[in-house]
């Protein structure tokens, strides 16, 4: 009995579909002179690669979403001196997925 109720236990396991692993990381968007800025706080086709590799960079497979954010959006924000001085900067939401 104890060898069917393994079993079952085992393949309901199994079939269960893995959960994606999302997290979202809040950046400023600084004005570069590339244009990335742009790319990113629009949502345009361009900022997709740029998202990509940020996200690949911590450690996540792909960009799920990019996009700018308010300030007023983003909770439990805490600026440091050095983000104090650039607070005027627009923030982007780039969403990654593991």
């Amino acid at each position: 009995m104890r060898a069917v109720l393994s079993a079952i236990a085992l393949l309901a396991c199994v079939s269960l579909p893995a959960q994606a692993e999302n997290r979202m990381f809040v950046v400023a968007n600084n004005a570069d002179g590339y244009g990335v800025d742009r790319c990113l706080a629009t949502g345009a086709p361009c900022g997709r690669a740029i998202a990509a590799a940020y996200c690949q960079s911590r450690d996540f497979q792909t960009a799920v979403s990019y996009r700018k954010v308010d300030r007023e959006q983003v909770t439990g924000l805490i600026l440091t001196a050095l983000e104090q001085a650039a607070k005027d900067e627009a923030l982007v939401a780039i969403e990654c997925s593991r």
